[in-house]
């Protein structure tokens, strides 16, 4: 077990349940983000960092020398990662924070993990694509910085100590998601207009941190897809399953990407990641959807 855990983007949604789920487990855990204070309940040391200050990022690994490092911050907000405007905030914490983060866990010699997404890839296809596939060509920028971070993880952590974990369709409590917007979209709106032709699985962030913290236990290094059990389904789908789970009474009617047409970046069709490889790997997988989306909506009601 390690001593100490350095987590990126602590006051996220995935990084607040990290944060939850070692803290459970008894590992120390240094909790780290741009806001000044950590917005969590447990106690554990919070340093302030901008990860697109490299001299930032190494003193701080160098103060509190973790041997592992989840690194959870990014920009995640797609469509807004379009603009002009936005793209050297985007690049600067995708690809350059990755990068610094990556030297730094070079430095002190701790193992990276690093979270990236089913963007990485074009989203052509129907068949399920493999963690070694590198037939990437991202469809929008968010994606092409995900992609270059991965590349920069690979580039500087020589030793091979490193973990990028490619997930999807993320939900959970600390930040927005589909679940919540739907059910929101639904006090208002007696019809909703869904894509039935874009096909992944959901990834709810309480299962993705057991995960993690299951693989930062052990030295089975290297590329991985995780996305909860359940098969695989259309946002389409996923919907009809919030409303039935929640009680809801909506009419949900299923439209194709191009009856949509509302996104500004443009999004994969098939975002179906193999996930053999963790079982391969002894690790255990995430439970069902469905199962999932009933604890989110035990913990969180319809709000």
């Amino acid at each position: 077990m390690p001593d100490k855990i350095f987590i990126t983007g602590a006051n996220g949604q995935l990084g607040r349940d990290l944060v939850h789920e070692l803290t459970s487990r008894g590992i120390e855990c240094i909790a780290s983000d741009i806001q000044g204070e950590f917005s969590g309940p447990e106690a554990c040391e919070y340093i302030p960092l901008d990860i697109t200050d490299y001299d930032a990022v190494l003193s701080a690994m160098k103060s509190s020398r973790p041997e592992r490092v989840i690194h959870c911050a990014a920009w995640t907000a797609v469509d807004a990662a379009e603009d002009d405007a936005n793209r050297p905030k985007v690049h600067a914490v995708n690809v350059t924070g990755t990068e610094n983060i990556a030297r730094a866990c070079a430095e002190v010699d701790a193992v990276m993990t690093y979270i990236s997404t089913d963007y990485v890839f074009d989203g052509t296809g129907t068949t399920p694509r493999n963690p070694e596939d590198e037939s990437f060509s991202p469809l929008n920028y968010y994606g092409q910085t995900k992609l270059e971070g991965e590349l920069a993880v690979k580039k500087y952590i020589q030793s091979g100590k490193f973990f990028i974990v490619r997930i999807a369709w993320v939900f959970g409590a600390n930040g927005n998601n589909f679940v919540r917007t739907m059910l929101k979209l639904a006090r208002t709106h007696d019809t909703l207009r869904v894509v039935n032709d874009q096909v992944g699985t959901p990834t709810y962030t309480p299962d993705l941190a057991r995960l993690l913290a299951d693989m930062n236990m052990t030295g089975k290094f290297g590329i991985y897809h995780a996305t909860n059990e359940g098969g695989y389904i259309s946002w389409y789908d996923f919907a009809r399953e919030i409303f039935a789970q929640a009680g809801v009474n909506v009419n949900v009617i299923p439209v194709t990407t191009a009856e949509y047409g509302l996104s500004k970046a443009r999004r994969p069709y098939n975002s179906r990641l193999d996930k053999s490889k963790l079982i391969e790997a002894g690790f255990t997988p995430l439970p069902d959807w469905r199962d999932a989306l009933r604890r989110y909506l035990a913990a969180n009601g319809t709000n």
